[in-house]
């Protein structure tokens, strides 16, 4: 058996981490994967792309494409417009970064981030989601995508201290028309074809950890309970496009780029990894209540 079946194996069996039964050990099975992961951007970015490949890398069944209603032949046309879509995409988040967060005093954060969604990351979203909520996502199509995927252009903006969210809070929606009438309802009905109206399309909303102290406002900001990160969420339209942005500590996106790496979206049913990921989630949240005190106690010694 070659080394790309035996990732193949990997990829079913959901041993690829573990290195279980095929010979080789689990460093040499993450490299193959991050090269195998290389590889099928390379093979996307062409006219077609490998049904196969693709399906093994983003751990996608066969099952999963009937569960979600719609045709490897959708997909090769979504993928089409999307990478004659991505360099303009590219061009307006850092457009985007230019005007809004360059001055990283002024916005209120340490620093921050920005990428496009890559083509095989979009494609598997949209099979998740439309086997996860076939109503809401079953008229997205080659020629509309874009008004259902809210995050084709992210970016992360960071916090040394958690209880900084507020300062870039009250800067974003500062910035952009925050009116309830415009939230996304309806995606294909609510989108606004207009290029030049900048609004929030989304209540902004927080994620808030399990145990948290009560650091969030709730007449700043919708709150969402019982979940194991923390995260701040916007959906800013933009130059007639979606733009999500996220906010996070730096200690919160460090555990979360590893879970993400790891386990989320194509391994979250793994015990194993999961139960890794939330020690790993434990200890980044210690990290954040540390530096807290420590910020406290600094002031404390000053007064």
């Amino acid at each position: 058996m070659t080394v790309f079946e035996q990732i193949l194996l990997y990829n079913e069996s959901q041993a690829d981490i573990r290195g279980e039964n095929t010979g080789i050990s689990p460093i040499s099975a993450k490299i193959v994967l991050y090269c195998y992961q290389i590889q099928i951007t390379i093979r996307m970015r062409g006219n077609t792309m490998d049904r196969t490949l693709f399906l093994s890398t983003y751990n996608v069944k066969e099952e999963d494409l009937d569960n979600a209603n719609i045709s490897w032949a959708d997909l090769e046309a979504i993928q089409t417009k999307y990478q004659k879509l991505e360099h303009t995409l590219r061009d307006i988040g850092k457009e985007f970064i230019d005007e809004y967060l360059y001055d990283i005093e002024k916005a209120g954060v340490h620093s921050y981030r920005y990428r496009t969604k890559s083509s095989g990351h979009l494609l598997e979203k949209i099979i998740r989601k439309r086997k996860e909520n076939p109503d809401k996502f079953a008229g997205l199509d080659h020629t509309n995508f874009h008004k259902y995927i809210t995050d084709l252009i992210g970016i992360r903006v960071f916090f040394l201290y958690r209880e900084d969210w507020i300062h870039f809070h009250r800067y974003i929606t500062s910035r952009f028309e925050n009116n309830p009438k415009l939230y996304i309802v309806d995606r294909l009905r609510d989108f606004d074809e207009d290029v030049n109206h900048y609004y929030l399309a989304e209540k902004p909303k927080v994620y808030k950890r399990t145990g948290d102290s009560k650091i969030y406002d709730e007449t700043e900001i919708e709150i969402k309970t019982g979940g194991i990160y923390r995260s701040l969420h916007y959906i800013v339209k933009y130059k007639g496009y979606y733009v999500e942005i996220q906010g996070r500590t730096l200690f919160e996106e460090g555990w979360g780029e590893v879970d993400h790496d790891i386990v989320y979206p194509y391994y979250k049913d793994d015990e194993m990894l999961n139960d890794y990921s939330k020690l790993l989630n434990r200890l980044s949240g210690l990290a954040d209540e540390m530096s807290s005190y420590f910020r406290k106690m600094k002031q404390l010694k000053e007064h």
